[in-house]
């Protein structure tokens, strides 16, 4: 008897957990559905139910955005634009974490806070500032390409500072710190040779929530006159309601693939590299 006490104990808090995690995924996937059949079903919206289901299920709106000749070069421009703010993110808020984790950790909340202000400026407010600053006064800077990538940098602070803190409260960092150095590695081979390999999910995860908030970031594209995947589909549902709201669901579906895809890739390369280190 005492021996299935414990089980029945802990059966409750499993059974909740799976009632949160189902709710979750009908919040989520509700929606899509509801957007695929919109996107791809050509019936009124009114008509739109489960004896409509099977009706009228058609390629034709994605098929008409992707041939519309602004499609091209704004995926191409937003992909840019997250290459270069990926880097630019990863750049500044890498050495940052590091040097608050191990010389100034009496400073953590305060890069907390700084990093919590991009919630409290709002696009519209950061596509102003930069309209006045900027337009008359460094005109050639304003007209460049990748005039977005130190906002969209500063934008997606909150997710990525927080995804490489999680990456290094994970592993021991002091510890790995001393070892590499007590063998004559430099700061350089650390960070490339110890800490990068240690923190492939962390960067990863960074990357991608950058990534994110650079592919759906529509307000200050559209306020500073660059013609991004984002503005690009709100045009785009203008004319042809159900093309942009089938690209839009591709984006999703094709962000997630991408990210799964990465994961397992970084989870396999893990495991082997568990492995060759129990072996040896």
């Amino acid at each position: 008897m005492n021996g299935h006490e414990p089980r029945r104990r802990r059966q409750p808090r499993h059974v909740g957990s799976w009632v949160v995690l189902i709710a979750c995924a009908i919040y989520f996937v509700v929606p899509m559905i509801a957007l695929a059949r919109f996107s791809f079903q050509k019936v009124p919206v009114v008509k739109l139910g489960w004896s409509t289901l099977f009706d009228k299920w058609t390629w034709s709106g994605m098929l008409a955005g992707l041939r519309d000749p602004k499609f091209q070069p704004a995926l191409y421009y937003s992909l840019r634009l997250v290459v270069a703010s990926v880097a630019l993110t990863l750049a500044l808020l890498l050495p940052t974490a590091l040097l608050v984790h191990l010389r100034l950790p009496r400073a953590r909340p305060l890069v907390e806070v700084l990093t919590l202000l991009p919630y409290v400026v709002p696009p519209i407010t950061l596509a102003a500032g930069a309209l006045g600053a900027f337009r008359d006064n460094a005109g050639w800077l304003f007209r460049n390409d990748y005039f977005l990538v130190p906002f969209y940098a500063v934008m997606a602070m909150p997710f990525s500072f927080r995804a490489l803190d999680a990456g290094l409260r994970a592993i021991d960092l002091r510890t790995l710190v001393d070892a590499s150095r007590s063998l004559g590695a430099g700061w350089g081979r650390t960070l490339f040779r110890v800490l990068i390999p240690n923190m492939r999910v962390a960067l990863v995860g960074s990357a991608f929530l950058t990534a994110t908030v650079v592919l759906g970031e529509f307000t200050l594209a559209s306020l500073l006159f660059k013609q991004t995947l984002p503005v690009f589909l709100q045009d785009l549902n203008l004319h042809e309601a159900r093309g942009g709201s089938a690209l839009a669901l591709l984006t999703l579906l094709a962000s997630g693939l991408l990210l799964g895809l990465i994961t397992l890739l970084i989870g396999k390369r893990g495991a082997k590299a568990d492995a060759a280190t129990t072996i040896f």
